[in-house]
């Protein structure tokens, strides 16, 4: 096998900011795997708790572990790259790839390789934490983009006015659009405000609330679950499959990212684990392109709702091949995951 590297930088066209801090872009490692007359392709957006903070180490790091050869089924070379302590976001870049390459190898568009059919729900579109007057005017830019369901970033360093000004904001720009509401914390909420905003929140007919409190705090999980007005998902909090059994009957869902987890090799592993303890899922991004968000949509027929949009906020985009159709982001249907680095 070839193995080659580039790097580009992703602008986004509006700054995300979330509890933790506002992000404008970043550079992502691009990585394919070329054997024969087959290519894959993987993506990787770095993160400190990802396990490589740069492009630089993330790269360092998959070259010393593919210096040697890269041998044997993929589930395998997954288990080896983990214990040779490379970081889950330049795993996911390598087992992405290998997960494409395979499946133009065989011919077949990927979610029939893992027998699934081309289908999702509908996906979320992110609205950072912003001034109210902010959210007014984003909430119906994207709704013209075709958006069914709205993802609201709370968590404010503000407090939980800000939250709710903001989010009152946001649900009157979405009034008679007929979008779904949900709401991503980011850990950002402590144990009193989390029962009190998943109260308001519940009044204002959100679907759901996203990691309301910091990973970390899962023994306060059991407190929130217990009389919850809402159901609650955990992200930050779940990284691999074995966290699961943890706080399993302390949450209703979990939602799995490819840079967090190490790609679509372990991803099938967290599904089927939280199938096991009666969890709901969902997919999510970081702030991927349509290379790594093709992947995550192959694979979105598994899941109860998906969070995959983040290319949808690239300026450019230097990918292509994961359509977003009435609300649904979707993977093309062609051979390998669908999504290429555009030259």
């Amino acid at each position: 096998m070839k193995i080659c590297y580039q790097t580009r930088y992703l602008k986004k066209r509006f700054p995300l900011r979330i509890s933790r801090g506002v992000y404008e872009g970043g550079e992502s490692l691009f990585v394919s795997v070329t054997e024969g007359a087959h290519t894959g392709w993987g993506e990787m957006a770095p993160g400190a708790t990802e396990g490589a903070a740069t492009v630089a180490e993330g790269q360092a790091q998959l070259q010393a572990f593919c210096a040697e050869a890269l041998e044997g089924a993929i589930h395998d070379i997954w288990a080896r790259a983990r214990a040779a302590r490379v970081g889950a976001c330049a795993l996911a870049a390598l087992d992405v790839a290998l997960w494409d390459l395979r499946a133009k190898q065989a011919g077949m568009p990927l979610y029939r390789l893992l027998g699934l059919a081309r289908r999702g729900v509908v996906s979320s579109l992110t609205v950072g934490i912003n001034p109210p007057e902010v959210v007014r005017e984003r909430v119906p830019l994207l709704l013209a983009r075709g958006a069914r369901a709205l993802k609201i970033k709370l968590g404010s360093a503000d407090g939980i006015d800000a939250d709710k000004a903001m989010f009152a904001a946001a649900h009157e720009a979405a009034a008679g659009s007929g979008a779904v509401l949900r709401v991503d914390a980011n850990g950002g909420w402590s144990l009193g405000d989390a029962h009190h905003m998943m109260g308001w929140l519940a009044a204002r007919g959100v679907e759901y609330v996203e990691q309301p409190l910091a990973q970390g705090a899962e023994d306060q999980l059991p407190d929130l679950f217990r009389d919850r007005s809402l159901p609650v998902f955990v992200d930050e909090s779940c990284r691999f499959s074995g966290d699961i059994p943890g706080f399993a009957n302390s949450v209703d869902g979990v939602n799995l990212k490819l840079m967090k987890c190490g790609g679509i090799t372990e991803a099938l592993r967290i599904v089927a684990t939280a199938r096991a303890h009666g969890l709901k899922t969902m997919i999510g991004c970081m702030g991927e392109s349509s290379v790594s968000i093709a992947a995550g949509a192959s694979l979105s027929a598994l899941f109860d709702y998906v969070d995959l949009d983040s290319h949808l906020n690239l300026d450019p985009d230097p990918a292509s091949g994961a359509p977003f159709e009435h609300g649904v982001t979707l993977p093309a249907d062609r051979p390998g995951h669908g999504g290429t680095l555009d030259a």
